[in-house]
Formats: C-alpha cells, sequence, structure tokens
C-alpha cells in the first residue's frame, strides 16, 4: 500500500492493484457465509429430540461416518436427555472422533487462509457465531421446557456442539468444499432437529 498526498498534504493510503483484487474476492464467499448463516437461523434446531431415526438422518450419518474414517460405525438413537447425557460423559472418555474432526478442522481454518484474509475470517466466523448464537440457545432451553430438564451444563453442552458444528460448516463452506464433506453432513444433522453427540466404540449416538 502506498501514500498519496491530498491539496492540504494529508497523508493517504492507496489500496495496490493486488490488495484490490483480494478484497473483490472476498466478498463473494462472505455474501455466501452470510446467507448460509441467515438459512441457517431458520432451521428447526432441536426439535426432533429422541425421534426415531428416519431415512434421510440414517443416510447423512452414514455419509459423516464414512468421510470421517469411521465406515464400521453405525448411527444409534438416544430417546432422552439422560441417555444424551451418559453418551456426552462416554464421548468425553473416548474422543477419537473427536480429534478425527479436529484435524479435519485444522486443515480447513489454513485452507481457508487461501481463500480470506486472517482478518476477514475471524470476522466471518463472529458474524455466524453472532446470528446463529441467540436461535440456538433459545431452541435449546425450548427444548428443556418441553422435557423438563433443567441440567444448565448439559445444555450449554448442546448449544456449544451445534455452533460448533456450524463453524465447522463455514469453514468448508470458505474453502469450497463438496456437499458430502463430513462437517456440511454433520450440520444438516443438527439443522434437521437432531444431537449428533459423538461417536463411542461402533456407535454414533444420535439425541
Amino acid at each position: 500500500m502506498s501514500r498519496s498526498f491530498n491539496d492540504n498534504d494529508e497523508p493517504q493510503m492507496l489500496i495496490s492493484d493486488a490488495e484490490l483484487d483480494a478484497l473483490e474476492g472476498e466478498i463473494p464467499i462472505l455474501a455466501g457465509l452470510r446467507s448460509f448463516a441467515e438459512e441457517a437461523v431458520n432451521m428447526p434446531w432441536f426439535t426432533r429430540l429422541g425421534r426415531p431415526l428416519d431415512r434421510e438422518v440414517k443416510a447423512l450419518s452414514r455419509s459423516y461416518l464414512d468421510g470421517l474414517g469411521f465406515p464400521d460405525a453405525e448411527p444409534a438413537r438416544l430417546r432422552d436427555w439422560a441417555e444424551a447425557a451418559d453418551a456426552a460423559i462416554t464421548f468425553d472418555i473416548d474422543p477419537a472422533h473427536w480429534e478425527a474432526e479436529e484435524g479435519l478442522r485444522a486443515a480447513l481454518a489454513t485452507e481457508a487462509l487461501d481463500h480470506l484474509s486472517e482478518d476477514a475470517l475471524n470476522i466471518a466466523m463472529t458474524h455466524v457465531s453472532a446470528l446463529l448464537g441467540a436461535r440456538v440457545r433459545a431452541a435449546v432451553q425450548d427444548a428443556a421446557h418441553f422435557w423438563e430438564v433443567e441440567d444448565e451444563e448439559l445444555l450449554n453442552a448442546a448449544a456449544g456442539a451445534a455452533l460448533h458444528a456450524a463453524h465447522g460448516a463455514a469453514l468448508s463452506l470458505i474453502v469450497g468444499s463438496e456437499d458430502d464433506h463430513p462437517f456440511r453432513r454433520k450440520f444438516a444433522l443438527f439443522t434437521r432437529g437432531r444431537w449428533p453427540i459423538g461417536i463411542a466404540g461402533l456407535t454414533f449416538n444420535i439425541f
């Protein structure tokens, strides 16, 4: 970036052609992320907890498991918040799938910086959180009221998991990943009203 001067000899910064090209390249990506977050706000978060796994949920789960590297695991339905709490504890003890996800997340975050500046990436992720945060927390509270659940730690875990999934899906969108990327599939499970808690052994626990 070079300096220029106006009639009052006040320095002004000129944007170089390369910097301008970079900014123009970021605009479509940021617009896409905004649309992604705005559409996600209207999804039925946490409204189908405990229900039988339908064909679509099973297909999304299968795609997620295969993409993440757990082809032998199978989706299993959790029926209530007590089972969800047990599954969440097991997930903390057996974090193999979390480690696999974090490896993917780190790779996506690095690749995302090839498409967006660090400042733009931070702004984009903050925007996703800002748009979805209140919606997700309200949906969790609605579900808790319906189920008469008062375990704030568990409810916070559910909301945090949903926002974490949204961030992963946003990163995959930035880098132009295919629709069958594991993060896109996991996010799709959340936006269909479920809570995909994690993999324990060969079981993918879905509330």
